[in-house]
Order: structure tokens, then sequence, then C-alpha cells
């Protein structure tokens, strides 16, 4: 959006208006489909969406072409005593200038709460990081202590294991060993 573009002031809407729009005496734009809804209801009664400010009088609402035609420019102030024309265009220039600062303001709030969630989002992933790398260390810790157990199991099973081979050669020897007393024996 360029910086010399109105936008919608109806806080659902923020459109960029770009050809019909409804202005108010109280320096606010809306859409012709926003301006349409919220001005047609009771003409006596109308208020500003944007700020509840009662507009009654018969120009505190004008609806006007962003883009008029060459014959309407050359017209309008056509006949108006400079000093009028002066007054017109110095009250124009303060409409524009307070939807440049308004724009300026909302767009500044919106950034703020971008930031201050991005502000937490970072803070609950940073504490999320933190829990599982306590986490992590933690099954790192019970990694290690498996294996160190495992280790001492493997070894305390090849312990078993080499005292099983020992003891079966000793078993065999002693099978052997009665064998030939049997065998002595009978002879």
């Amino acid at each position: 959006m360029a910086d010399a573009d109105l936008v919608c002031n109806f806080k659902r809407c923020r459109k960029r208006l770009t050809s019909m729009i409804w202005v108010t005496s109280c320096s606010h734009a809306f859409c012709e489909d926003d301006g349409a809804r919220e001005f047609s209801r009771d003409p006596e009664n109308n208020t500003c969406p944007a700020c509840s400010t009662p507009l009654a009088a018969k120009y505190d609402i004008v609806k006007t072409n962003l883009n008029p035609t060459e014959q309407f420019k050359s017209m309008v102030l056509a006949g108006l005593r400079p000093e009028t024309i002066l007054d017109i265009a110095t009250r124009a220039i303060s409409f524009w200038s307070y939807q440049v600062h308004q724009e300026r303001l909302f767009q500044e709030t919106a950034a703020s709460k971008i930031r201050d969630r991005q502000h937490q989002i970072e803070e609950f992933y940073e504490s999320n990081i933190t829990q599982l790398k306590t986490e992590v260390a933690g099954l790192k810790r019970q990694l290690d202590n498996a294996k160190k157990e495992l280790e001492n199991q493997t070894q305390r099973a090849e312990e078993a294991a080499e005292q099983l081979r020992e003891k079966i050669q000793q078993y065999q020897k002693l099978q052997v060993s009665i064998k030939e007393q049997f065998i002595d024996h009978e002879s």
C-alpha cells in the first residue's frame, strides 16, 4: 500500500480506498460498502463507526470520488474566493494528515502486538527447548547407565560362560576319568 492511499477506517475492513468513499466531518473515511451500510440506516441518528461521533448535520457525511473527472476538478471550486479555496485545501490536507497519522498509529500498534506475540512465542519455544534439552540430557544419562549395565551384564555373562566352559571341561574330564576307571575296573 502506498503512503498516499487511504484505507477504510472500519476496523474489520481496512481495505485500500480507490474510488467512491464516504468521508465524515470527524475525518474518517469508509469504503463504499461499509459507508452505505452504516450511514443509510437512520440519517438523523448516524454516528461514526470509528469514533462514535454523532453525524446529524447535512454535510457531516459526504460520499465522494477519489478519482474525479477533469471537468469536475475544473468546476468544483470555480467562482469561490481564493481564501475560501485555501481554507478548503487546508482542511483537505488536514484530513489527509490525520488519516496518515492514524494509519501510522494503527501500523505501529499492529507491529507492537506482533512483536509482543513474537516475544511470547520465542519465550514459549525457548522454554520448550530448555525442557527438551533437560529431558535429552536425562535420557543420555539413562542411556549411558544402561550401556554400563549392559557392559556389566555382558561381562558377567562372559564370565559365567567361561565358568560354564570350565565346568563342562571338568565334567568331561570327570566322565572320561570315570569311564577309564570303569573300564579298568571291568578289565
